[in-house]
This record gives structure tokens, sequence and C-alpha cells, in this order.
């Protein structure tokens, strides 16, 4: 190996990887080929949901904590309020982290509420109501899925500094301390 060449980082996860993009190609390939094949919008809009929600179970329980460390999920508490629950990895784990596998999660993600977006701008514009509906589904799930892992990573980033912070104090009050424990 030339040591003058840049490494090249791999995919750590490429089979993760795959299934990341392959669910969200899938829901969008049939929605917008199936007008070829099928003639029937129940067909469409059940296979084209069951996709969507495919997709959405898999970024959220499986490629999101394999590809990035961060799971999110919301629960109803006692209260009747809506809670958020985050979990991430630890601070050294999260450190590695393969950069390619984070890079397609966050591309992934974004890309699909876009082109989601533009299909219903597409059915907006040829009045076709029910198809609005098909890409609402998913769109909300995409959206879901983005809200659920920017708060989470938010929520990672804050503990964190908040651990940094801890272990700097605390380093400061046992230098302090053992400063004047020699006095």
């Amino acid at each position: 190996m030339d040591p003058s060449q840049p490494v090249v980082e791999n995919y750590a996860n490429p089979k993760t990887c795959f299934f990341h993009v392959v669910f969200k190609a899938a829901a969008l390939a049939f929605y917008i080929l199936s007008a070829l094949f099928f003639d029937n919008f129940v067909i469409i809009f059940v296979v084209t949901v069951f996709l969507g929600a495919l997709d959405f179970w898999v970024v959220k329980n499986v490629s999101g904590r394999i590809l990035v460390g961060l799971r999110w999920w919301n629960e109803i508490d006692d209260n009747g309020e809506s809670v958020w629950r985050f979990e991430c990895l630890d601070q050294e784990s999260m450190a590695r982290m393969n950069k390619k596998d984070s890079w397609l999660f966050w591309w992934t993600l974004y890309l699909t509420a876009v082109a989601w977006t533009i299909l219903g701008i597409f059915s907006l514009i040829r009045f076709q109501a029910d198809y609005l509906l098909v890409v609402g589904v998913c769109l909300t799930l995409s959206i879901a899925n983005i809200v659920g892992f920017t708060k989470c990573r938010k929520d990672a980033k804050k503990q964190i500094q908040a651990f940094a912070t801890q272990t700097i104090a605390s380093r400061f009050s046992s230098t302090i301390q053992s400063a004047f424990s020699v006095v």
C-alpha cells in the first residue's frame, strides 16, 4: 500500500447500509412504478404504506442503532403526556462510529423525505388526492424518523458535553483536594 495514497474508509456495516437504502428505495420505486403494473389504488396504497412502515421500523430500530449508535421512541406517561426517550452509545463507542455509515444514514434519511415531498407536489399538481394520501403517510413516517433521530443526536451531544464537564470538574476538584492535602 502506497503511504502517499489517502486511506479510503469502507462501510463498517455494509449489510445494514444495504437494507437501510433498499427499504427506502423499495417504497419509492413501488409508488412510482406501480401505476405501470396496477390499476388498483388499494393495492398501491397498501403495498407502498407497508414498505414505508417497514422502512420506518428498520431505520428506527435497526439501522439507526447500528449505523449512528442512536435509538429513540416516544411513549405516553401516566399523565397522558407524550415523552421522548433516547438511547445512545457511550462516548468511546460513538467516537468509533464509521463516518461513511453515518453519512449514508443521515443523507438517505433526508433525501427520502425530499423525494416524498416532490412526489406530493406532483400529486397536488395532478389533483390526485388519493395518491397524496399515500405520499402523506410515507412522508410522515420519514419525518418522524428525522425528528426522532435529530432530537436523539442533540440529546447525545448534551450527554457528552455533560460528561466532559463533569469529568473536568471532578479532576479539577481532586487536584485542588490533593493540593490542600499536601499543605
